[in-house]
C-alpha cells in the first residue's frame, strides 16, 4: 500500500489537496491564527491556498517515499545479523535498536535525501496549492510561490529578458538540488563508515 502511494502523480496530490485538504486544514489555521497570530509565522489570515497547505501537500507526498525506501533497507538486513544478537543475549528491541537500525541507517538516510529532492522539486502539486503570488512573506498561511511552480507558470507567454530570468531560476534550482545532492551522498558516505 505505501509503494502505491509513492507511485501517485503529484496532479492528484494537487487536487486532492484543493478539494479536500485546503477546505480541511482551514479550521485548523484559524484556530492558529487567533491563538499564536502575534508570532510572525501565524500573523497572515489563511484564506485557502498558501505555503501551509503546501506543505502539508508535500510532507503526505514524500512520506510513502521515505516509508518505502526504509522498509527496503529494514529488510535487506541479513537475518543473521538479527539472530547473532540473539545469540549474544539482546532483546528484539536492543537487536533493532543496535544491529539492525544502524546496519540499515545509510539507506534510510539515502530515502530521506531522495525525498527532500522530490519535494523541492516538486511543480504540480505545489503549483495548484500555493496560491501562486510572487512576493515574500514569513507567515506560513500567506500565498507564495516555489522556483519550479514560477517556471511552471510564467515560461509559456514567457518573452524576451523574462526568458532570461526564468531561465536562471531554472539555473538556480539546479544548483541547489545539486548541492543537496552532493550533501546526501556525503551523509550516506559518513554513515556508511559509522557502520
Amino acid at each position: 500500500m505505501v509503494e502505491l502511494l509513492a507511485a501517485i502523480p503529484s496532479v492528484v496530490y494537487g487536487l486532492w489537496g484543493i478539494y479536500v485538504l485546503t477546505p480541511l486544514l482551514q479550521g485548523v489555521g484559524l484556530n492558529l491564527h487567533r491563538g499564536l497570530g502575534w508570532i510572525p509565522f501565524f500573523s497572515t489570515q489563511p484564506i485557502g491556498p498558501g505555503m501551509y497547505v503546501a506543505g502539508v501537500i508535500l510532507a503526505i507526498m514524500i512520506l510513502p517515499i521515505i516509508a518505502a525506501i526504509a522498509r527496503d533497507a529494514l529488510s535487506s538486513v541479513p537475518p543473521e545479523l538479527r539472530q547473532a544478537a540473539y545469540g549474544l543475549g539482546a532483546t528484539r528491541w536492543e537487536s533493532l535498536l543496535k544491529v539492525v537500525i544502524p546496519t540499515a541507517s545509510s539507506g534510510i538516510v539515502g530515502g530521506v535525501m531522495l525525498a527532500l529532492g522530490r519535494a523541492m522539486g516538486e511543480t504540480m502539486a505545489t503549483t495548484m496549492v500555493i496560491g501562486n503570488a510572487n512576493r515574500i512573506n514569513i507567515s506560513i498561511f500567506d500565498q507564495g510561490s516555489t522556483i519550479a511552480s514560477l517556471l511552471a507558470n510564467k515560461f509559456a507567454e514567457a518573452k524576451d529578458l523574462e526568458i532570461s530570468a526564468l531561465m536562471y531560476a531554472a539555473f538556480v534550482l539546479f544548483l541547489i538540488t545539486l548541492v543537496v545532492n552532493v550533501l546526501a551522498e556525503l551523509i550516506v558516505r559518513r554513515v556508511r563508515m559509522k557502520v
